[in-house]
């Protein structure tokens, strides 16, 4: 395992993790670091008590965009227009939502530290970060949000408040990001809930392949929004 120093953005070959994914410790989260890792298939993902960490598992969970699978509830959710959908116009809120109460943190920990939400709040100031909000009412009840280089997008946490909440987010984003020529969804770690979706778990350095050919896409920065219908 590397330790990473402040004046040195590059990170070791993603093939040196360990066996668990981890790759490297110690280091920063300036925008410029976070960019550099994702391009290369790493991410931050700590607690408050501890260092900042780097990972890179194998196998790699991805959503390739023409594959997603919608279920007939969810398709019947959909059709019936019973949410609002935005793109990043609350990102702020929805990383503190997703950084909420969870089943797997009974203690109240999480990973979504404090410098996690300043930091992704500045990648979504330049541009780089972006967030999916579903709004009932008025009231913000899920979302999802992540990064975007090239012709990738990086999902990193959702939440819901009201069911589907948060399928129908990440089902209107994907469909977005397929009508703009986006190549892949970095689900980062398998789960029952993403594998629904069509995520399926590929060889890390299949999923470094798909990844150059996808951040040589021309970037979609600034604020995102949702093509209009016609």
């Amino acid at each position: 395992m590397i330790r990473l120093h402040w004046h040195n953005l590059r990170f070791p070959p993603v093939d040196q993790a360990s066996p668990e994914g981890l790759l490297a410790i110690g280091g920063d989260l300036r925008p410029e670091r976070l960019l550099e890792a994702y391009r290369h298939g790493i991410f931050p993902w700590y607690n408050d008590d501890q260092p900042i960490l780097w990972w890179s598992p194998d196998p790699r969970a991805v959503l390739f965009p023409e594959k997603l699978h919608v279920s007939r509830s969810l398709k019947r959710s959909l059709r019936q227009n019973v949410f609002t959908v935005t793109l990043d116009t609350n990102f702020r809120n929805v990383m503190e939502q997703c950084a909420g109460p969870r089943p797997q943190y009974p203690e109240g920990g999480t990973w979504i530290t404090g410098e996690m939400l300043d930091a992704y709040t500045r990648l979504h100031d330049l541009g780089h970060a972006h967030s999916v909000e579903t709004w009932q009412d008025g009231h913000l009840i899920g979302g999802l949000y992540g990064v975007a280089i090239g012709g990738a997008f990086f999902a990193e946490s959702m939440f819901t408040k009201v069911d589907d909440a948060s399928k129908v987010a990440l089902v209107r984003l994907v469909q977005q990001l397929q009508a703009w020529n986006f190549r892949l969804i970095d689900c980062q770690q398998s789960s029952s809930h993403v594998m629904r979706f069509g995520a399926e778990e590929i060889a890390r350095s299949d999923f470094v392949k798909y990844l150059t050919e996808a951040i040589r896409l021309p970037d979609r920065g600034g604020r995102w929004e949702f093509d209009r219908e016609d």
